[in-house]
């Protein structure tokens, strides 16, 4: 059995650093005061940060129980408990390897598949159904909170472009996704001009027939399942839902981690950020852990809207902790986990086969 457990490279431990050093002299440069950082983190209301840490489980709870409404609605039937631990795996699998984009759905297909072999169309089409939605609700919120802003103040020219940019990309984006699942014929000619492509760059070592014929097989399948998804709006509705209700609760720990510095903040400020943040992420920049762009990006459209420097880099530390690092360790946990009852499973079988 194939494991999708990730090489410790050099490149997993170097490139993190060189984010939080980037980080720290963004500080430096801004002069803001660290000592002044720790102690403000002292003072912190715990009970209110450790609210925002259970923020996070349920937010990725909501999201998993998003998922797997469209899974089982393909008959792809999975536990609320599987669902779960599959999304904690697939956010280790998201920060640890540099394309953020995509390699948590690419290891919640294999883990799915791992089990139900005949259904990764199925659950390709699940993901990709979810990313859409995620993806239309980022855009609402860039342009509810923009316009959230407009009301309550002089936006900064920066942020205003910068958001209504990141919407038209990802409408741009979304709009292409969906006319890809639309069109079978499209879907085809690609898989035949990658798979081609890779059989002449080998001169023709590499005979790929058997290839095609899944990646075939498995495309139909997806656009199958989409067509099914156009007749569900029940399905889709309750899964919209569910998705909404865990971006709540993501834009919850953020407002509670102000809170906990006791320096409330506009909710149209944490709309906007998160939005800009989440988007920024999405792109995959090759870089492990994702350090260093996000905090150097909230802090600075922290401060752009108004909020003190100091308070601004102490509340994105405070952040970065529970979105990153807390996740980080509970999918980590959860990967070693599912791969540890993969290989148990896997021994077990070998043996009962040898009996």
């Amino acid at each position: 059995m194939v494991s999708m457990k990730p090489k410790i490279t050099w490149k997993t431990i170097i490139l993190p650093a060189i984010g939080i050093l980037a980080f720290l002299i963004y500080l430096y440069i801004f002069q803001v005061d660290i000592l002044e950082i720790v102690a403000t983190i002292q003072s912190i209301d715990l009970f209110l940060y450790f609210l925002a840490a259970v923020f996070v489980l349920i937010d990725t709870f909501l999201y998993a129980l998003s998922w797997r409404f469209l899974l089982n609605f393909l008959s792809v039937k999975l536990s609320i408990l599987k669902s779960y631990l599959y999304v904690w795996y697939g956010i280790f699998m998201d920060i640890i390897i540099p394309a953020e984009s995509i390699s948590g759905e690419v290891s919640r297909t294999y883990l799915v598949a791992r089990e139900q072999s005949e259904s990764s169309g199925k659950v390709v089409a699940s993901l990709v159904t979810h990313r859409l939605m995620g993806m239309g609700i980022n855009v609402a919120s860039l342009l509810l909170g923009i316009c959230m802003l407009l009301m309550e103040r002089q936006v900064n020219s920066l942020i205003f472009n910068a958001t209504l940019f990141l919407a038209f990309i990802i409408t741009f984006f979304l709009v292409l996704i969906v006319l890809l699942c639309v069109k079978e014929k499209w879907t085809l000619k690609i898989i035949n001009a990658i798979i081609g492509l890779v059989e002449r760059v080998s001169r023709g070592r590499w005979q790929l027939t058997k290839l095609r014929e899944d990646a075939v097989k498995a495309a139909k399948m997806f656009h199958g399942s989409m067509k099914e998804f156009g007749h569900a709006p029940k399905t889709l509705f309750t899964s919209l839902l569910f998705s909404i209700f865990s971006w709540f609760f993501h834009l919850g720990i953020t407002y509670l981690v102000f809170v906990a510095l006791k320096f409330p903040v506009q909710w149209s400020v944490i709309l906007v950020t998160c939005s800009i943040v989440i988007a920024v992420k999405s792109v995959p920049l090759g870089v492990p852990f994702e350090v260093g762009l996000p905090e150097i990006t909230m802090t600075t459209l922290y401060t752009f809207l108004g909020i003190p420097l100091g308070i601004s880099a102490t509340a994105t530390i405070l952040d970065r902790i529970l979105n990153l690092w807390l996740k980080f360790f509970i999918g980590f946990a959860a990967q070693q986990w599912l791969e540890l009852k993969a290989i148990t499973a896997s021994a077990n079988m070998t043996e009962t086969e040898k009996a």
